[in-house]
């Protein structure tokens, strides 16, 4: 497994606690990665108007965006609901309104000039159809010399939806329901999503014209890549209809989706429609972006966390991808292997990973991608002591369920067994969150308010 960051030595040595303790412990570690990448929390950090003019902190410092018109703000993703009062304390009479479209509202108290409304995740729907042309209304009144604050996070790709031409809401929620069960990486979901939408791709920008636009973005994508966040409503698009054709054609879908969608894509990719916005275009030239958070900020403060806590910390990674299953296993077989040989890691360790894996879902169970990785852990690591794992979305939901993910122990299988539960058939049906729910052992915290992939703690004592 590789190794992003330097192995921090713990205070103090610390004795196995037990089961109860140790979720204790890897619950406050997660939080304290989540408080770290909360919305309201970083922008209110960030960002500062001073004079006419906006200062926003970013990885290459202190940059500054003259306001030289009226202000408009515009996001979607899971939790910008709660980040409207510092939108309207932030810009004050500069404001003239905004849309923020989540996936709840969680918000208390009545607002000023910006409305918060709710779509529907992971598949688009009415609500979201609805939400998405009240933000285009908003654009619509937007002049030269204004200036768009469009607030991105993870999410948006489903909240965010107006079919292109020629295609229904129908189609849209078809196609995600295929993709979301077939295991593919989410940049070639979103490609196929890009092509498929009149907002996504930079649509946002073209609605927008001729104001100013600034992107600020929390990255819910391995590698924080700007044309995959969010399916890219703000920002150029490197991929093309082919593109989207084969990658439909790599997972044997093309014939499993609506004929309205297949015509769509072949007519592009005979050139006969436009392509997506493209490096270089007109709508680019005023377009700007900004990172404010990632996956690794998130781990930065668990780590920071763990080590208060007396842990000797270690990142393996922020970029954990491909197949649930075999990840699952060689992070145990990693485990088990220092387990053993206890040279390199000095006890009691904290083992800390981020990104996303994928499930082909094959089966007909109820679950998550955090769940089947917390299932596929508790029976590699059967009858090991002194191990104890969290795994976790950082949106506080994994799949279509209402928990975030999973804790696995030694002893979670021998648990299962005396509940009669079959573990191996349960995750051949894809039904990790009956499996854990029988034992009591989902993680629930409801949701954080934040999206930065998935977040995988591991106490070895």
């Amino acid at each position: 497994m590789n190794n992003i960051d330097e192995k921090s030595q713990g205070k103090q040595a610390l004795s196995d606690p037990g089961e109860a303790r140790s979720r204790a412990i890897l619950q406050d570690i997660y939080h304290a990665a989540i408080h770290a990448v909360q919305p309201s929390h970083l922008l209110r950090k960030k960002l500062e108007v001073s004079g006419s003019t906006l200062w926003v902190e970013s990885g290459r410092g202190r940059r500054c965006f003259p306001l030289t018109g009226s202000v408009y703000v515009v996001g979607a993703g899971k939790g910008v609901d709660l980040t409207a009062p510092v939108w309207e304390a932030l810009f004050k009479n500069r404001l003239q309104g905004g849309v923020l479209v989540s996936r709840e509202r969680s918000l208390r108290g009545r607002l000023g000039r910006i409305s918060v409304l709710v779509g529907g995740h992971p598949l688009p729907d009415q609500r979201g159809l609805a939400g998405t042309e009240r933000c285009l209304q908003l654009l619509r009144r937007t002049r030269r010399n204004d200036w768009v604050i469009f607030f991105l996070m993870g999410g948006a790709s489903s909240l965010l939806v107006k079919p292109a031409p020629g295609l229904t809401l129908e189609d849209k929620r078809t196609v995600t329901d295929l993709i979301l069960k077939s295991g593919m990486a989410v940049a070639e979901m979103n490609c196929i999503r890009k092509h498929l939408s009149s907002v996504k791709a930079g649509g946002i920008l073209r609605h927008a014209y001729p104001a100013s636009v600034l992107t600020l973005a929390i990255s819910d994508v391995i590698g924080d890549d700007p044309t995959v966040i969010g399916s890219a409503p703000t920002f150029h698009d490197p991929t093309t209809y082919r593109d989207a054709c084969r990658v439909l054609g790599r997972y044997r879908l093309m014939k499993k989706v609506p004929q309205r969608v297949r015509n769509l894509l072949l007519r592009g990719a005979r050139g006969e429609i436009p392509e997506t916005l493209k490096t270089g275009r007109m709508f680019s030239e005023q377009n700007y972006y900004v990172l404010l958070a990632n996956n690794r900020a998130a781990l930065a403060a668990a780590k920071d966390k763990a080590e208060s806590l007396g842990f000797a910390t270690t990142i393996l990674t922020t970029e954990l991808s491909g197949d649930t299953t075999i990840k699952a296993r060689e992070l145990c077989s990693f485990l088990k292997q220092i387990k053993t040989d206890n040279q390199e890691y000095r006890r009691p360790h904290c083992f800390l990973l981020g990104g996303e894996t994928t499930v082909r879902v094959q089966g007909k169970g109820t679950g998550g991608r955090n769940q089947e990785f917390a299932l596929v852990s508790a029976i590699e690591l059967i009858g090991c002591t002194g191990l104890y794992m969290l795994s976790a979305g950082s949106d506080g939901s994994d799949g279509p369920t209402g928990a975030a993910g999973a804790f696995a122990d030694g002893r979670t299988i021998s648990k299962a067994r005396a509940l009669d539960l079959d573990s191996r058939q349960l995750l051949r049906d894809n039904d990790s969150y009956n499996f854990f729910n029988r034992l009591g052992d989902l993680f629930c915290p409801g949701p954080t308010g934040t999206n930065v992939l998935d977040l995988k703690i591991i106490l070895l004592y």
